[in-house]
């Protein structure tokens, strides 16, 4: 198998991974801001997340992954304000819903999944130590880091340092490149804020300090691998390093590793231009989860992604393709015996899926091998030269191609259901379709041609097309 290969954000360029622990990789991932429904740029990213983590599982490493669920921050304090009710319950709906989101794109949970909320006392240390090593200063009861500390400010983003003015600060949690400034760690409580008494006065963590705090107090003082959007590399990682390294005087993170934009019909994303979807609006416009999902990994990690009604188009295309590759393999009968060339045909998709996740998880490489081993097996049985015994060892490189995908699972219908949207009605199941094309099959053979007619059509309502071969054979699929 390839070495592994990941671009780091930090070099700019390819190194291979090698875990600190043998065997082991550990790895933190930003979660959302949970003041409303995570977005489908977000779940670009996370998507790209479990890619990774599952393919470092079918290599074999244990994965013990954190995210984190930031519940404070400047946007969630006001709403929760504004609705009267407390920091905790305005963001408990909204984790809920992620949580969600996350089962219906089948996206492994993460081993830690951890809010901001919960980590205070975590933070405050953390503070405390920058504080004695000289990193900190106080402004009207607000705790500040003062970047001009750290000489190595800048060498995640490469932003340019040489217009900064010294002394600036913002206290705002999300701000923009030209905002090179000092940035505050803890924020003095504002009239009618929510606010922590702690050792180091009341207040509330700045944004940056949470993900600090947090990934090192599950992953270590070095990370193997830190993983986000691309904007997410200034101000929030580059804060996160510049905290962590003088805290500790170690690197924080080996590996970064950003996402690219998604981009909608070749524009930003915006709900002021009327093209922000969350998922839930796609489940509602009649999306499935697995076509989502298909489409958002299709693209590798590093590339803009234009997310389009045409793409989504291929993505479901993609999917059915697979899936009724898949119930070719288990339901049609072939010929005795096995083929070495297709063997040797499976055994090269699967070293080229390897291969081509292997060097930066590039999925387009990837999805090549399954689709030309899918072109190249239909092929065959379509000229007589598959057989039987061939059959299961497609199968299991199917179910090996699925560990990393999870497209294959015939349960959008179920997902979008718990969800509240879908017509209500379960798909039918391969043993279901098989057990009406048989009994199709008998009721022709006794010239029962109204039963035959109406089991076609029951098909047909239920999205099965059936296709009578010239031999008497029967082939279906889902449209």
């Amino acid at each position: 198998m390839a070495e592994i290969h990941l671009h780091n954000t930090l070099t700019n360029r390819l190194e291979p991974l090698a875990p600190i622990h043998k065997g082991e990789v550990r790895m933190y991932t930003c979660g959302p801001t949970v003041y409303d429904f995570a977005h489908i740029g977000n779940f670009r990213t996370f998507v790209f997340q479990d890619v990774l983590r599952r393919f470092l599982h079918a290599r074999g490493y244990r994965v013990l992954q954190v995210m984190n669920l930031t519940d404070v921050d400047d946007r969630i304090i006001q709403s929760a304000a504004a609705a009267g009710i407390t920091i905790r319950e305005y963001t408990e709906k909204y984790i809920r819903a992620f949580l969600e989101d996350m089962d219906a794109l089948h996206l492994e949970p993460p081993e830690e999944l951890v809010r901001a909320t919960d980590h205070v006392e975590d933070m405050v240390a953390l503070i405390e130590r920058l504080k004695k090593k000289g990193f900190t200063y106080t402004s009207d009861g607000s705790i500040y880091y003062s970047i001009a500390k750290f000489p190595e400010y800048g060498k995640l983003s490469k932003i340019d340092l040489s217009g900064m003015q010294a002394g600036a600060r913002v206290d705002m949690d999300r701000y923009e490149k030209e905002n090179v400034r000092d940035f505050a760690l803890w924020k003095a409580p504002k009239p009618g804020e929510h606010f922590w008494e702690t050792e180091i006065g009341p207040g509330r963590p700045g944004w940056h300090i949470e993900c600090s705090a947090m990934a090192m107090k599950y992953l270590g003082e070095t990370l193997d691998i830190h993983t986000g959007g691309v904007d997410l590399a200034f101000p929030h990682h580059e804060n996160e390093i510049a905290q962590s390294e003088a805290a500790t005087g170690h690197p924080f993170v080996k590996l970064w590793l950003h996402a690219e934009h998604l981009i909608i019909d070749g524009e930003k994303m915006s709900k002021s231009l009327g093209n922000f979807y969350t998922l839930r609006d796609l489940f509602a416009k009649g999306y499935k989860p697995s076509t989502i999902r298909f489409l958002l990994l299709s693209v590798p990690y590093r590339r803009q992604l234009n997310f389009t009604k045409d793409s989504l188009q291929q993505a479901a295309s993609s999917v059915g393709r697979l899936r009724n590759f898949v119930a070719r393999l288990k339901v049609e009968r072939f010929a005795g015996g096995s083929s070495p060339a297709i063997q040797k045909r499976a055994e090269k998709a699967e070293a080229d899926f390897d291969a081509g996740l292997a060097d930066d998880l590039n999925t387009a490489l990837a999805l090549a091998a399954v689709f030309d081993l899918v072109r190249d097996a239909n092929t065959a049985m379509d000229r007589g030269e598959f057989l039987q015994q061939d059959a299961p060892r497609l199968v299991a490189a199917m179910e090996k191609f699925d560990a990393v995908l999870a497209v294959l699972a015939d349960d959008d219908d179920e997902k979008v259901r718990k969800l509240g949207f879908g017509s209500g009605q379960a798909r039918m199941s391969s043993e279901q379709i098989e057990t009406l094309v048989e009994e199709r099959t008998a009721a022709k053979k006794r010239r029962d041609f109204k039963r035959a007619d109406e089991i076609r059509r029951q098909l047909t309502d239920s999205g099965i097309i059936i296709e009578d071969a010239r031999d008497g054979s029967v082939r279906w699929k889902y449209n």
